[in-house]
């Protein structure tokens, strides 16, 4: 049994929502005590000196595409292990929108030996919910799960059939799983690049109204009312839908949400001149929807931040925006992205801690996430303030498709722990 001390470190509790200056003992991969004092005299076979900076769970990242099997050349288990590890991401839980889809035992148990093979952090894939993504029939839920899958969505691929729909979700509340699912209007947002208005006008852009989200999300919700699922938004990006989240939740059905970290950090006027790293699904939106969804995280109304990691190749972003391929990887830029919400006041570390990796964590049945006696000895060590200017050619993912680059930015991973054993150390 091997044991490491955390010294001098400022610890960061997503439970306690506290910030405080202690000390860490780890024990065999797990956390075994927590110190007030920094400096413990305690034996160990490793210390390991924070020097004063954040010492947090590591970040359970939500929504994480990685393109095996079919498009391994955007990004692969080894590829995106090592982004998540050097952005302090300890555990991916994986989207199914890949090329064959993740819709049947056998595949899902290849992507689950990959992943233990080739990735250097915790990987949990998620299934589809209807057979190759397409709303007609849907999986055999219980049989994935036997397999290990640890949610079931179609992604961006909204399920129009409202009797398909309904019969996946009562199937899936019988067996507690949990769906996910994509709230937006199919027919409105079709081939949309844009939120409607003026600067979408001005672009010539097809645009899609806000209420599009919103319109998607009160049918989720009436179909969860109804089958009583176990049911999470992936991303609401819009101040339009946060009422209906609001009653949704008061009105006590199992009901959680999040939001992407790209669109609480960039708003469509970055979009500026058809630049495509900045084309999202859904589109970036207005300044007052990003600011009211960052409300939204501070109060707890919106309970997830996810990267929504989605790596595009060179050939399917440098087109014109309309044509070109949606979506940003995000993995090494969603915590310096994330601190500039703490920058700028409108999130407090433990809150967004809470948002990034208790919540979601909770949400899936994961011990990891806090940092409590007998959690697992997943950690991240950052220095918040460290100011850098992203390059996207550093980045490890196979696709460097970031809205970030050339961005001046704060906050630097400094190390990654998954177990209590170090996989990422900066240089």
């Amino acid at each position: 049994m091997t044991t490491t001390l955390f010294t001098n470190a400022k610890l960061i509790d997503p439970e306690a929502t506290t910030e405080t200056f202690g000390a860490l003992l780890i024990k065999d991969g797990h956390i075994h005590t927590v110190f007030d004092d920094p400096a413990p005299s305690v034996p160990s076979d490793v210390v390991v000196d924070c020097a004063g900076k954040y010492l947090a769970p590591g970040i359970v990242d939500m929504g994480v595409k990685v393109c095996e099997p079919g498009e391994r050349h955007k990004e692969s288990y080894r590829t995106a292990g090592l982004a998540a590890a050097a952005g302090g991401v300890t555990t991916m839980i994986t989207r199914p929108d890949t090329d064959p889809a993740i819709d049947n035992p056998e595949t899902l148990e290849f992507v689950i030996r990959r992943a233990r093979e080739m990735a250097p952090v915790h990987v949990h894939p998620m299934a589809a919910l209807t057979k190759g993504r397409l709303g007609r029939e849907m999986t055999e839920i219980g049989f994935l799960m036997d397999a290990g899958a640890i949610a079931f969505t179609d992604c961006d691929a909204v399920v129009t059939d409202t009797k398909v729909l309904s019969r996946a979700m009562t199937y899936a509340r019988s067996l507690g799983a949990l769906v996910i699912c994509h709230p937006q209007e199919p027919i409105l947002s079709a081939g949309a690049a844009a939120t409607s208005g003026k600067f979408a006008s001005l672009r010539g852009l097809p645009a899609v109204s806000p209420m599009a989200e919103r319109m998607g999300l009160d049918r989720d919700i009436a179909m969860v009312e109804m089958t009583r699922a176990r049911y999470h938004a992936d991303q609401i990006t819009t101040a339009r839908a946060l009422p209906a989240l609001e009653r949704a939740k008061a009105n006590g059905l199992d009901i959680t949400a999040g939001t992407s970290i790209h669109h609480l950090t960039l708003n469509a006027l970055d979009v500026a001149d058809y630049r495509t790293f900045f084309k999202l699904k859904p589109p970036l939106r207005d300044e007052d929807d990003r600011f009211a969804i960052g409300e939204a995280v501070a109060s707890g109304l919106i309970d997830i931040i996810s990267s929504m990691h989605t790596p595009q190749d060179e050939e399917s972003k440098r087109l014109p925006f309309e044509e070109a391929a949606s979506g940003a990887v995000a993995l090494e830029t969603f915590l310096p992205a994330a601190m500039r919400l703490v920058h700028s006041g409108a999130i407090a570390l433990p809150v967004l801690w809470r948002a990034m990796s208790l919540n979601p964590a909770k949400r899936l049945g994961l011990a990891s996430g806090r940092l409590a006696k007998d959690a697992p000895a997943d950690l991240v060590m950052f220095d918040a303030h460290a100011p850098f200017l992203m390059d996207r050619t550093t980045l490890r993912s196979k696709s460097r498709n970031t809205p970030f680059d050339g961005a001046r930015m704060q906050g630097k991973v400094l190390a990654t722990y998954v177990d209590g054993t170090e996989i990422f150390k900066a240089a």
